[in-house]
């Protein structure tokens, strides 16, 4: 008798955080029926990096990168959980500037505008002008702890704008980041 093998992808929640999880399922060496099953393995993938994309250039960091990159700590008011937050990550410009996002916009690159993405399809838009140091007094980073400690169900990687009354810019799971222009 030949023995069947399949494999079957699930995505667990937790919290609010879908992580993609492999499962992988053999035959009972013993079974009582055709039908019965034995789940044998259960894996949990590494999350996908950061892809930031401006024009005709991309690139991805890796959790792992940025955390070994230059970090900037913020403190911020959450409205939806009515206390103060901190969290740490990689100033978003010090990204952008690497794929050639100009460092001090003028003229018609103040058009520039990004598109946020998590893993949920959850999008944001910011003008590069919010996010430019050089232009705007906001702070705005790409997160990888809150209060000192890994981000749980909003992560590895959330991004987090100073000086806004609400969260709702926030990206949490942020996976992906475009760079286009307003024309």
């Amino acid at each position: 008798m030949k023995q069947a093998h399949a494999s079957i992808a699930l995505f667990s929640f937790v919290g609010l955080a879908l992580i993609p999880v492999s499962i992988a399922q053999t035959p009972n060496p013993q079974p009582r029926s055709s039908n019965e099953w034995q789940m044998s393995r259960i894996t949990t993938q590494a999350p996908a990096p950061l892809k930031i994309t401006y024009g005709d250039k991309s690139a991805s960091w890796t959790p792992e990168q940025l955390t070994a990159m230059p970090q900037t700590t913020v403190t911020v008011y959450n409205e939806h959980t009515k206390a103060n937050e901190t969290y740490t990550g990689v100033p978003l410009m010090d990204l952008l500037a690497q794929l050639g996002v100009p460092a001090t916009p003028h003229g018609k690159e103040m058009r520039l505008y990004l598109v946020a993405v998590g893993s949920d399809d959850y999008q944001a838009v910011y003008s590069v002008a919010e996010v430019n140091p050089s232009l705007h007094d906001a702070t705005v980073i790409v997160a990888d702890t809150e209060n000192g400690k890994p981000l749980a169900a909003d992560g590895p990687l959330k991004l987090i704008a100073t000086r806004e009354k609400r969260p709702a810019r926030w990206v949490r799971n942020l996976v992906a980041i475009r760079v286009a222009s307003a024309d």
